[in-house]
């Protein structure tokens, strides 16, 4: 992304590429925000527009934004779009969903190195 230009800048995911479209883009998004990019706030396009953008299907940007709002990178908030999300808020929505994890391991009588190890495992499959 170029400065002062809005995202998606130039770029596109690759069609090509066996990492699935939806991915390519969540990912890209991470990187983004981790960059500082995308600062906090910045308000993402709407999910037709950037799929046009994109050449790819609607349902493409779709899942990478419901994703993406999942693990606390964007906020969603209906009609006024999707907007990327502070830090403390992404590592507020991680904190929650290991601690959910963490009760369901426990609850299931798994040790804590067997959730590690099978945490590790879901991680390196996605």
């Amino acid at each position: 992304m170029t400065a002062g230009a809005p995202f998606p800048g130039t770029w596109k995911p690759n069609q090509a590429s066996t990492v699935a479209l939806f991915e390519q883009l969540r990912l890209q998004v991470i990187r983004l925000a981790d960059s500082g990019d995308l600062p906090p706030g910045t308000k993402l396009p709407a999910v037709r527009t950037l799929a046009e953008l994109l050449e790819v299907a609607p349902h493409t940007v779709a899942r990478a934004y419901k994703e993406l709002e999942a693990a606390g990178v964007v906020a969603t908030k209906g009609r006024n779009g999707t907007v990327v999300s502070a830090r403390d808020m992404r590592s507020d929505a991680l904190s929650v969903a290991a601690s959910t994890y963490a009760a369901v391991a426990k609850a299931q009588g798994a040790t804590f190195a067997e959730a590690v190890q099978l945490l590790a495992a879901a991680y390196d499959a996605h």
